[in-house]
């Protein structure tokens, strides 16, 4: 049986994966290392503050991640299928590595996120 994401180092671990994944992936991942090329070093422990954030309201995340996609969406043209595999990398990569409550919620908070940034970003432009 697969715990749940109790702690910042389940946090870390489902960050590692997903991106692990992201970056290997035929319709998304060119975006971080081609498109962006995201400094991981500074990337990662921005991510990792953002979930923790969003799954333990700790109030250590101050960042504007629609600002940060909008920008993104200015150089690649994203499109409503690169959102939808995102909620499905990030969902899958939930469920290889936890169950429980917070699993849960951070699929529900991945697909909500995914769902405003789409409606915002790709109906706006």
């Amino acid at each position: 049986m697969k715990k749940d994401i109790i702690a910042i180092a389940d946090i870390k671990v489902l960050v590692d994966y997903f991106y692990e994944q992201a970056v290997k992936d035929p319709l998304i991942g060119y975006i971080f290392t081609d498109s962006i090329k995201i400094n991981w070093k500074k990337h990662l422990p921005i991510m990792y503050s953002f979930w923790e954030n969003t799954l333990f309201y700790t109030g250590g995340y101050a960042g504007n991640p629609m600002m940060i996609h909008e920008r993104i969406h200015q150089l690649v043209q994203l499109t409503p299928e690169q959102f939808d595999r995102w909620v499905t990398l990030f969902s899958s990569s939930v469920d290889l590595l936890f169950e429980g409550e917070k699993a849960e919620l951070a699929k529900q908070r991945a697909k909500s996120i995914a769902t405003i940034m789409k409606i915002k970003i790709l109906h706006t432009s």
